[in-house]
């Protein structure tokens, strides 16, 4: 299935007009028609606000995947829970935000010294 098939179907199954989630997507009707009737391709940040509307991948939006949201597998969930944020390593590889801004790695140190200090004051 091409982009725009997905995008309608999408958009049919929340029963709304090209005009509504134009709107809501901020495009115009005429590009979500041309979108939609894959007689033009979105670019990435029309692409990405579609998939953040309907909550879906824009993997799945683009076709590259038949999953509209991804599943994640019980081994996934199990390695994000034990997440040690103390290794060095990690917080190197990682880029940890917080309002959408990257944490230097001062303030990702102090983080975690917070939350020490924290759990050490409320545990006494």
């Amino acid at each position: 299935m091409k982009h725009g098939n997905r995008i309608a179907h999408l958009r049919d199954e929340r029963r709304l007009t090209q005009e509504e989630l134009a709107v809501r997507v901020g495009i115009t009707r005429a590009a979500l028609s041309h979108y939609e009737n894959n007689r033009r391709e979105p670019d990435y940040a029309t692409i990405q606000k579609i998939a953040d509307y309907f909550k879906v991948t824009v993997d799945y939006l683009l076709g590259r995947s038949s999953e509209p949201q991804i599943d994640q597998t019980a081994e996934t969930r199990a390695f994000a829970e034990r997440l040690e944020l103390s290794d060095q390593a990690l917080l190197d590889k990682y880029s940890f935000t917080i309002d959408g801004q990257p944490l230097t790695p001062e303030e990702a140190r102090r983080f975690l010294a917070f939350i020490r200090a924290d759990r050490s004051i409320n545990q006494g």
